[in-house]
């Protein structure tokens, strides 16, 4: 596969150390809310509901959290309207970054975003602008010994898995949407621990960032994005220098 995110990569490991557990709790909720209203409050049947449920677990939400945000989801009381909307546009450097929300204001969400890309030099753009740049994929990580790696790709690939890679001890596959959740089981019935399992947009080619500035300018833009209440997801496709990479770190 052709553009692997260094942007996700960021994501999950800065997800490892992310102590702002209640504003995740926070996003959590509403993807919850939105899919027991879209496809009931049955995970066994409602393949959206379950896909959060397990994300819920791996943030560690309290199971009484989970089961009270399921109910008011399923009951008549809450009639907060959340629209899913997502924004487009460029970072620095021409790095294509796409904005995944779930909101109840859309102009304040569309407000706050366009504030995001402007302060950083950014630009937001037209729905389709960038979007056509990115594949959604399943997307599964787990950590893994580097003397495990070919033990658990053998396993991935006979799961159907399209490519897998491995940095810093922690194995990534990827797979199609419709195949992830035969993938998870397959390494679930080898007693693979699956750390997270995502439905992700990949890019199909990556925008190398030559300048350390631009590097810092970027990754600040998209951790603003992050921060917002209303934003679930961010993708990029941008990625660094070895050098770049360095420094940062």
């Amino acid at each position: 596969m052709s553009g692997h995110s260094k942007w996700s990569t960021i994501k999950h490991k800065k997800g490892k150390l992310d102590a702002k557990k209640a504003k995740v709790f926070t996003k959590i909720g509403r993807e919850i809310m939105v899919a027991v209203k879209m496809g009931g409050s049955d995970p066994d049947g409602n393949s959206r509901l379950k896909m959060v449920i397990q994300k819920a677990k791996e943030a560690n939400m309290p199971n009484e959290n989970l089961k009270r945000i399921i109910l008011k989801a399923s009951g008549e009381a809450d009639n907060t309207q959340y629209e899913e909307l997502s924004y487009e546009g460029y970072g620095v450097g021409g790095a294509a970054v796409i904005v995944d929300v779930l909101t109840d204001n859309r102009n304040r969400t569309a407000g706050e975003v366009r504030h995001a890309f402007d302060k950083y030099g950014g630009k937001m753009g037209e729905t389709g602008c960038v979007s056509y740049m990115f594949e959604k994929k399943g997307v599964l990580q787990m950590e893994c010994q580097e003397e495990d790696v070919d033990d658990y790709t053998m396993v991935a690939i006979e799961a159907g898995v399209e490519d897998v890679t491995y940095e810093d001890g922690v194995l990534i596959l990827y797979t199609s949407v419709q195949n992830i959740d035969s993938v998870y089981a397959a390494m679930t019935q080898k007693g693979i621990l699956v750390q997270s399992r995502e439905l992700e947009k990949i890019p199909e080619s990556s925008v190398l960032i030559e300048q350390l500035e631009q590097a810092k300018q970027l990754i600040s833009m998209m951790e603003m994005l992050e921060d917002n209440d209303d934003v679930q997801d961010t993708w990029s496709n941008f990625d660094f220098t070895e050098q770049i990479q360095a420094e940062l770190e």
